[in-house]
């Protein structure tokens, strides 16, 4: 008779192995037992096997593991107890700390999600970056840090306690790519994917099943619940129908919605928010910018005015084009004010060819393989002028700082040298001042006023004994150059989420129905006796129970012409498998009585077991 170690191995009782596990200490044991291959029954001969008896093994762990399916490992024969727990120990120990490995991972993961869910979390987020967004259009972005210096000093702070460190150190003077910024920006949006994995998700799943009510009291349980004791299923299905929602039915069932593009929505409006958010960080850390005052007549080379705003600012092939400036002007008010100025630009690649020409103004850019060209200031470069009928000249103009948004350029002509005998002698010559390129005041060499030429006007001017002619006035324009690979990302994600945010008004509702109400009259005509049943809710009355078993379709109501409704008999077909099938006839035009083989014709409607009503 086998030994218990060996009747173990051969049957694998399970009971007997729960029962060895609950008894031995709390430490890993390897117990190897030696088994016959094979017996006779009863005082038989034992058969004699070349390998001799099968080594298997049993293991104790300090806690008791699920029963494992498979077949003991054999182990190798002549190792001891010692090394045979060594060798085996480890491949048991390491499964059961892979299974709490995943257990501890997936409850933090859970833990984790429902932690980024939380409501209050969200808006919190949504506030504190809207108060950085405010912060930002308040703090000056992007001037140098003597700027914050001289505007932030430490020995006579803000509010009491705002210096420059309160501004550079956390990146605040660059708030749309500082890291606070930014970490927030990636909180919200692993709240918002956390929200529709854990919430959204799972109600558009319960909101697209199909839900055959089989029981009128679950119907009645619901919120919103009525009884109609003569409808008809058909009529409330057309009804319905006429309602705008989408109707399906099954035996005695009825099922029917409208408005799941609203379960949907929330979905679109989180990743609408996501577009947002990723085209918001992919403006602020991938983008170039760049300013330049080009004056009439010259040429610049867009990636040398142009600036990397961060880490993914990856420059284009673009960035070789040559940006010529053919012709700069100004439109002016009545009162003389500048209302408009336009830059003539042409843009030429790296052959020399032009590749595009517009005039641009303010609020009208140029726009050209990702690069926008800006209009958004002017100057005064040059003044071309001719003096005694010689020339011209072209004298350089400088800008003079004056109280207030008003802008005044001088330039300044040399008439007569200083004497180099005298150490206080000064070079005498003809002031010339402008606030716009349409008038010039012009200055003798003792400072007094002379008079004011149009450069249009070709008009010459006497001053000290020399005839002055302005012959033109040269203008710069000032153009703002970016790139901005965010854009379009961003305009998309604002168009989705106006377009969600309409359509999660729209509401879901779902409609059951579900038809078998029976009723119990006595010879006087009494009810005694009303019960909705179903399947495995018969209804009892006197020793008698009525059970809901099937269901069929006895007849279909139609109008033909406005005439009607006729009471159309259903006939069931037979088909394969377990679905039902009927039939029926609407009769249209009589068969021909002189031709025995002509038919009644009409129109047949074959509803299935699961009918779509259209």
């Amino acid at each position: 008779m086998p030994s218990p170690a060996s009747y173990l191995l051969l049957n694998h009782s399970k009971p007997f192995q729960r029962l060895l596990t609950s008894r031995v200490p709390r430490l890993l044991h390897v117990v190897t037992c030696a088994a016959p291959r094979g017996s006779s029954g009863g005082g038989g001969r034992r058969e004699a096997i070349s390998a001799g008896k099968a080594k298997k093994q049993i293991v104790f762990f300090d806690a008791a593991p699920p029963v494992s399916q498979s077949q003991p490992q054999e182990v190798e024969r002549g190792s001891s107890g010692e090394d045979g727990k060594k060798d085996t120990a480890g491949k048991p120990a390491a499964v059961g700390g892979g299974n709490q490995a995943l257990a501890l991972v997936k409850r933090v993961t859970k833990k984790t999600l429902s932690a980024l869910s939380n409501l209050p979390l969200a808006i919190s987020e949504m506030f504190a970056i809207a108060g950085l967004m405010a912060l930002g259009t308040v703090i000056d972005q992007g001037e140098a840090p003597s700027y914050y210096f001289e505007k932030f000093p430490e020995d006579n702070p803000v509010f009491g306690f705002i210096t420059w460190r309160w501004i550079l150190t956390p990146g605040f003077d660059h708030m749309f790519s500082s890291p606070v910024f930014l970490g927030l920006l990636a909180l919200l949006a692993a709240s918002l994917m956390a929200c529709t994995y854990t919430t959204q998700l799972p109600m558009v799943k319960v909101a697209r099943r199909w839900s055959f009510t089989q029981s009128g009291d679950r119907i009645r349980k619901q919120e919103f619940s009525d009884s109609l004791p003569r409808a008809s299923i058909q009529d409330l299905g057309v009804i319905l129908m006429g309602a705008g929602y989408e109707v399906f039915r099954k035996g005695p069932s009825l099922y029917a919605f409208k408005g799941l593009a609203g379960r949907y929505a929330p979905i679109g409006v989180h990743l609408a928010m996501l577009f947002i958010m990723a085209g918001a960080t992919l403006s602020a850390t991938g983008s170039f910018k760049g300013s330049v005052d080009v004056p009439q007549g010259l040429n610049f080379v867009i990636g040398d005015v142009m600036k990397p705003k961060g880490v993914l600012s990856i420059a284009p092939d673009v960035f070789n084009t040559e940006v010529h400036v053919n012709r700069f002007y100004m439109e002016y008010y009545d009162s003389g004010e500048v209302s408009q100025f336009y830059s003539d630009l042409s843009l030429f690649n790296l052959d020399g060819k032009e590749v595009m020409r517009k005039t641009i103004k303010v609020n009208d850019p140029l726009r050209y393989g990702g690069i926008t060209i800006y209009q958004t200031d002017w100057g005064f470069s040059a003044l071309s002028v001719k003096k005694n009928g010689e020339g011209p000249f072209n004298l350089a103009v400088a800008p003079l700082k004056i109280n207030g948004d008003k802008k005044l350029y001088g330039t300044f002509l040399p008439l007569e040298d200083a004497d180099p005998s005298n150490s206080n002698s000064k070079v005498k010559g003809i002031s010339m001042l402008a606030r716009d390129l349409q008038s010039i005041v012009l200055y003798d060499q003792d400072g007094k006023f002379v008079g004011v030429r149009r450069p249009s006007s070709k008009l010459p001017i006497e001053i000290n004994g020399n005839e002055i002619l302005i012959e033109d006035a040269i203008g710069s324009t000032g153009l703002d150059l970016k790139t901005d690979p965010g854009v379009p990302i961003v305009y998309a994600g604002f168009g989705a989420l106006m377009l969600t945010t309409c359509i999660s008004y729209l509401s879901h509702s779902q409609v059951s129905q579900f038809y078998s109400d029976l009723s119990l009259f006595n010879l006087d005509g009494k009810e005694v006796m009303r019960k909705t049943i179903k399947v495995n809710d018969p209804l009892r009355y006197g020793g008698i129970t009525i059970y809901q078993t099937d269901w069929g379709f006895s007849a279909l109501s139609v109008k033909k012409n406005g005439k009607g409704p006729f009471n159309l008999a259903m006939a069931p077909w037979k088909i394969n498998g377990d679905k039902k099938l009927y039939e029926t006839f609407l009769p249209l035009e009589d068969a021909d009585p002189s031709n025995s083989n002509s038919k009644v014709k009409g129109m047949c409607d074959i509803p299935s077991g699961i009918t779509r009503i259209e």
